[in-house]
């Protein structure tokens, strides 16, 4: 849009305060209302109305805005441009696109473009006279990525096509039908504060894979469900939401960086732009859309980028695909509330923060979920947020509040991180409300319970242990110490610099466990029988540990063949002793 496209009257600033800027109220203009300000039209938010002066935080650096400068409301809330050029752009919290823009973005910087324009095929999928309704598509844009997108009836119109576009290359905001005398472009508008609608939300009942296993085999997350990740400085938030980011099988992953440090922002760019996509052989980053908020950006592009990612998420998921919106982190989202609130003169609340801190919190993982899109079919929104409680304090209200709204947390411990245990996810202090109904029926139900149990009485004697030591436990309690040792090492450890255990198939997931469970019972017996337990202890378990390292992702063969080694060997001590 030009800086100052017609939207409402004329008005000019009063008072400029950093990103709070001041104008007279001439009319025309509501709360949420995008303005642009001054001569370069910078873009800013109506966030209060009162006594013939407007409030408005700028999305943007306000040096050189002046009192006296012009200011215009567009005429409508922030919106998101949604079309084909998404997929495999980076986009700032405005979703104008960083690529090829140099060190700065341009302020004022139009936000009409979606990234990749002109790269789409448009295939026609209706006919002239047909009758079709909202949310129904009318044809699919082709691109070179491996998504296949769909020109959708926009919500609300319902009626015959009375033109179509033959197939053919086509620009992003080309028309490409008339529905009911509504004009239909492969490009988009939506406010990103709005939820898109749906027909119905459903109950998330299958598996999100992500090839974690400590998450998929303790800790699973249903498509459509959400999860928090707290966790301290270096306890591997950012590392283990890239894993997720990579290997996760959904069909487009939404990664919003909202006010992390940009070397770590740039290190997920580097990283996404160079992998391969273990599903399709093509690069990952084709089918990723990232919205790169980092530190150094104003406060009210951080806390509009969250909502930007969810509505590219949902643009996806109305076409009937499954999608992943990973934020990192939501701490710094809502630290951008809190400075936003500040600003304002909202009533602070604990540590600061506005009393509306938890219905926010709520409001943006409630947008996830599995839903029935509004021409019947099944989509969904996994959305999966990182907390960084400062000082690692997990009962600050940002930590304290999510965890009241997920059905997952993946909690990270300091003490794993330091002792170089990754994915650092702590199973006493985790949970999935999607467990039971993700895990129904052998083997995945058994291997769950029989891992939390080892866990949780490994994790009982290990206090006991650094009292009076190893070797004053019963032989039984030994065992159970080793078996916590065993289903560490050899099970919920992953490297995620090795090419062979950065990803773990379900299939490999289930070879281990059934390998670790095995050997497990295999001692218990031995000491069972009279075998000495320290005989057991000092066995040479490597074969096992490194099955994880060796067997390839998919290679449940390996693990087993392994386990079968482990348990002649424990065969032959057996022997030996008797």
């Amino acid at each position: 849009m030009d800086a100052l496209s017609p939207g409402g009257p004329p008005s000019r600033v009063l008072r400029v305060t950093g990103p709070l800027v001041e104008i007279e109220y001439t009319g025309g203009i509501a709360m949420h209302d995008l303005v642009l300000l001054g001569g370069a039209g910078l873009h800013g938010e109506v966030v209060g109305i009162e006594a013939g002066v407007v409030t408005v935080q700028a999305y943007e650096y306000t040096g050189g805005l002046a009192p006296g400068h012009p200011a215009r409301g567009a005429g409508h809330p922030l919106c998101a441009r949604l079309g084909p050029g998404l997929l495999g752009g980076i986009f700032d919290g405005l979703l104008r696109p960083l690529t090829g823009i140099g060190d700065r973005i341009r302020p004022g910087a139009a936000m009409e473009a979606t990234g990749r324009e002109g790269d789409g095929r448009f295939v026609p999928g209706a006919s002239p006279g047909q009758r079709v309704r909202e949310g129904e598509a009318v044809g699919e844009v082709r691109t070179a990525g491996p998504v296949t997108l769909r020109v959708l009836v926009p919500p609300g119109v319902t009626g015959e096509v009375e033109w179509i576009a033959p197939a053919g290359d086509r620009e992003g905001d080309a028309v490409v039908a008339v529905v009911a005398g509504t004009k239909i472009a492969m490009t988009s508008s939506w406010p990103v504060r709005r939820p898109r609608p749906v027909c119905a939300r459903r109950i998330p009942r299958q598996p999100l894979t992500t090839g974690q296993r400590v998450i998929d085999l303790l800790f699973p997350i249903a498509r459509g469900s959400t999860a928090a990740v707290p966790g301290g400085f270096g306890t591997g938030k950012t590392m283990l939401l890239q894993q997720v980011a990579k290997w996760c099988d959904a069909d487009v992953i939404v990664y919003i960086g909202c006010g992390e440090r940009g070397n770590e922002m740039a290190d997920v760019i580097d990283e996404l732009a160079e992998l391969e996509d273990p599903r399709t052989g093509g690069r990952l980053a084709d089918r990723t859309v990232t919205v790169a908020n980092t530190s150094d950006m104003p406060m009210m592009a951080r806390e509009a980028g969250v909502h930007t990612g969810m509505t590219v998420a949902e643009y996806f998921r109305d076409m009937g695909l499954d999608v992943v919106v990973i934020a990192d982190s939501t701490s710094r989202w809502a630290e951008a509330l809190r400075e936003f609130a500040s600003r304002s003169g909202e009533l602070p609340a604990e540590e600061g923060y506005p009393a509306r801190l938890a219905s926010s919190i709520a409001a943006f993982y409630e947008r996830g979920g599995a839903v029935t899109t509004l021409d019947g079919g099944q989509g969904s929104v996994t959305v999966i947020g990182a907390v960084s409680p400062p000082g690692g304090d997990t009962a600050e209200p940002v930590t304290a509040h999510t965890e009241r709204f997920v059905r997952c947390l993946w909690a990270l411990d300091r003490d794993l991180a330091y002792a170089r245990h990754y994915p650092a996810v702590s199973w006493a202090g985790s949970f999935s409300r999607d467990a039971a109904a993700l895990t129904e029926g052998p083997p995945a139900s058994a291997h769950r319970r029989r891992v939390g149990a080892l866990l949780a009485e490994a994790d009982r004697l290990a206090a006991l242990v650094d009292l009076v030591g190893i070797t004053a436990l019963p032989a039984q309690e030994r065992m159970s110490v080793l078996a916590g040792r065993l289903v560490r090492e050899g099970l919920l450890q992953q490297n995620a610099l090795s090419a062979r255990d950065a990803y773990s198939s379900p299939e490999k997931t289930a070879a281990l466990a059934e390998a670790v469970l095995a050997v497990i019972d295999r001692c218990r017996e031995i000491v069972a029988a009279g075998g000495s337990p320290e005989t057991v202890e000092q066995t040479d378990f490597g074969p096992l540990l490194r099955a994880r390292e060796t067997a390839g992702p998919h290679d449940a063969a390996e693990v087993e063949r392994r386990r079968d080694a482990m348990l002649q060997a424990l065969d032959a001590l057996q022997k030996a002793a008797s």
